[in-house]
């Protein structure tokens, strides 16, 4: 099996980003974003989804975090899609339920080739700390588009903001894990009736 790592540069008037995954690591985290809480929810991913995740960003936070928080998701997006490579022997599909004390969420993943995001999260605040939440639509929509996947969110339950976006980040990792597996029954063979995702 070929190594599923990658390394993204992303670089704007906006932002400067760069990304490495390993889509088999351990769930080493390390980061340098200036924006605390989105670091805390991206450490779910690699804790939960066992990937390496190596993330720098510099932006324009004096404005507000919206352009850093979207193109991180961009461009982690990108990496993934790239050391995901030609989809052959994963598992394709993945889904989780995770519940953090009274909040509960739903995340399903489709590594389709087809990007679509529905997302449904009633947050119970509009901030947590000094984060704005409706930026984590953002965040999902970025990484949606630029990895090609199917992502449903759906927030069940919950009465803490900050437990709500907890549950879909773990909830993210998991999904995200179940789908990249590689399942030794398909080894080689792409995981659709096309042929092709």
């Amino acid at each position: 099996m070929a190594n599923r790592t990658a390394t993204v540069k992303r670089d704007t008037l906006e932002t400067q980003i760069e990304v490495s995954v390993d889509l088999d690591g351990t769930g080493k985290a390390n980061f340098e974003t200036g924006v605390p809480f989105l670091e805390h929810m991206l450490d779910q991913i690699a804790r939960h989804g066992l990937i390496d995740l190596d993330i720098k960003a510099s932006g324009d936070t004096h404005i507000d975090d919206h352009h850093t928080v979207e193109d991180i998701g961009i461009t982690l997006g990108q990496a993934v899609a790239q050391a995901v490579g030609d989809k052959k022997g994963i598992r394709r599909y993945g889904h989780a339920y995770v519940p953090l004390d009274e909040a509960l969420s739903r995340v399903v993943i489709d590594f389709s080739g087809r990007p679509g995001l529905e997302m449904f999260v009633d947050f119970t605040s509009a901030q947590v700390g000094s984060f704005h939440t409706e930026l984590f639509y953002e965040f999902f929509q970025g990484f949606v588009n630029h990895a090609m996947v199917t992502l449903h969110i759906d927030n069940l339950r919950g009465q803490n903001a900050h437990h709500q976006i907890e549950t879909v980040f773990k909830a993210f990792g998991r999904a995200v894990r179940m789908a990249l597996e590689l399942d030794p029954k398909i080894e080689g063979i792409t995981p659709s009736t096309k042929g092709s995702l």
